[in-house]
């Protein structure tokens, strides 16, 4: 692509962006909803720790299937994205999903296990291609540096539709199609999946009507074949740090609704836990809000302070508005919220740096839920989410960084690595059945300790592009 077409595409990014955020929405939502199956299909089907973290076992299992199968392609017959545009790919991996969510009919009619856990592998394969080509595409959509910016924005609405679905999916589940007498059926999970198939292929729909800039290769372009990004060492590291990213941040999610029910932490029941469980999330949907106006380099350090603080106060009300809990409930949400704004200005704007400071603060929080209990611990737990928030636009964007024509084959090596958000539940569930769900914590520690230092080793080897963000940032 050259610089006119380059630029002749810049005036249409505005309706793309807003068009591929609404999808970013949609399959957030359909992502939490494993959160609400963990517990539901646990006592459904008297399944232990261990084996109901399955669902995330199949569901990100097949994104490394799905990013196995993309990269060996790629390197034999060059990038398929390259080859058929975005919005093609795009649109086949929303009619994947699409699939995987008509599949929980048959499941549910025949209330068998097995067939859930293919419904959500064939979901998760339809989701592996939408992570493969749209986050790709947002950090193409404008310039290199303002890649995290944009990404965090989409993001904070992939975190809306996290920060809804424990509530609403909730109440579908729990409440609205469960049977009469509020015992656990295998039917209530029925029309709520063909719900969201439908709002899928509507969505799929407007993505085929709206016109989105091309990035493909040109027939007279060189098509990329080979290992070439595997000679990056920071994508190398950063596949590492994903697959901590993501299995650090799936293992606590799908615990929490368990971790509140013990008799020592707070004794909920899940009607009650759904709603702290949307915190956790609605956490996350704060900080990549902040995180977009925090890491946009366009924009001096006074004006980000205003705006970071409207942005925060705009989101907590949405979030009080979303939840069914009072203010006094949630109003310990706000010194984590203040704790955001200051690790955001003391990272400066570096996306590195701020990937540091994030993954350390998680560490604590992670001990500290280890460690006490009653309210101490549950606050510490869902404080997590709202320092998860920048993690994944920065650990992508850090580790595609510069890989040029390699970038998409990069993405597909980044995107294989969510398979840690099927192994480290695993290990964790398996924890949690031998020494109790507190102690089980210590694995997600791990994940956010390795995060630390791959954002301490891009300070140090991409020092020259954090420093060049830095000081545009003031």
């Amino acid at each position: 692509m050259n610089n006119n077409e380059v630029k002749s595409q810049s005036r249409n990014y505005t309706i793309p962006l807003i068009t591929i955020t609404l999808l970013f929405f949609m399959w957030g939502f359909i992502t939490c909803m494993n959160d609400i199956l963990i517990p539901y299909l646990k006592q459904l089907f008297k399944l232990t720790f261990f084996e109901s973290m399955l669902v995330q076992f199949c569901f990100f299992g097949a994104y490394f299937i799905g990013s196995l199968i993309y990269f060996f392609i790629s390197i034999t017959k060059g990038d398929p994205i390259n080859k058929v545009g975005y919005k093609k790919g795009i649109l086949f991996g929303i009619f994947l999903a699409t699939f995987g969510c008509i599949l929980f009919y048959p499941a549910a009619t025949f209330s068998y296990y097995p067939l859930f856990l293919g419904a959500l592998f064939i979901l998760g394969l339809g989701f592996t291609v939408l992570q493969i080509t749209a986050n790709a595409y947002v950090s193409l959509l404008g310039s290199e540096e303002s890649a995290s910016s944009r990404l965090n924005m989409t993001q904070a609405f992939n975190a809306l539709g996290t920060t809804i679905a424990p509530v609403l999916g909730g109440h579908l589940i729990f409440e609205l199609f469960s049977a009469e007498d509020g015992s656990f059926s295998a039917v209530a999970t029925r029309i709520p999946y063909l719900i969201f198939a439908g709002i899928l292929l509507l969505v799929a729909l407007l993505i085929s009507r709206v016109k989105l800039p091309s990035f493909q290769t040109n027939d007279g372009e060189e098509v990329v074949k080979g290992w070439g990004a595997l000679k990056f060492n920071h994508l190398k590291f950063g596949v590492f740090a994903m697959f901590c990213y993501v299995g650090g941040e799936v293992a606590v999610g799908s615990f929490i609704i368990s971790f509140l029910e013990q008799p020592q932490i707070m004794g909920f029941d899940e009607v009650i836990s759904k709603n702290y469980l949307s915190l956790y999330w609605g956490g996350a949907m704060i900080g990549r809000f902040l995180g977009a106006i925090s890491l946009n380099q366009s924009i001096s350090q006074g004006k980000k302070a205003i705006y970071m603080l409207g942005a925060a106060a705009l989101v907590f009300l949405v979030i009080f508005s979303i939840v069914n809990l009072t203010f006094a409930q949630i109003s310990f949400f706000l010194v984590f919220i203040v704790l955001n704004f200051i690790a955001f200005f003391i990272g400066k704007a570096a996306p590195a740096r701020t990937l540091s400071i994030f993954a350390a603060i998680n560490v604590i929080l992670l001990i500290s839920t280890m460690v006490n209990h009653g309210e101490l611990a549950m606050y510490s737990v869902l404080g997590i989410g709202i320092f998860n928030s920048i993690m994944f636009s920065n650990i992508y964007t850090l580790a595609i960084s510069g890989l040029g024509k390699y970038t998409s084959q990069g993405s597909s090596l980044v995107v294989m690595a969510i398979l840690g958000g099927a192994i480290v539940p695993i290990f964790q569930g398996y924890l949690a059945d031998q020494f109790g769900v507190q102690h089980s914590f210590i694995i997600p520690v791990f994940c956010y300790l390795m995060i630390l230092i791959f954002g301490a080793y891009c300070t140090k080897y991409l020092g020259h592009v954090e420093t060049t963000e830095s000081k545009s940032g003031h």
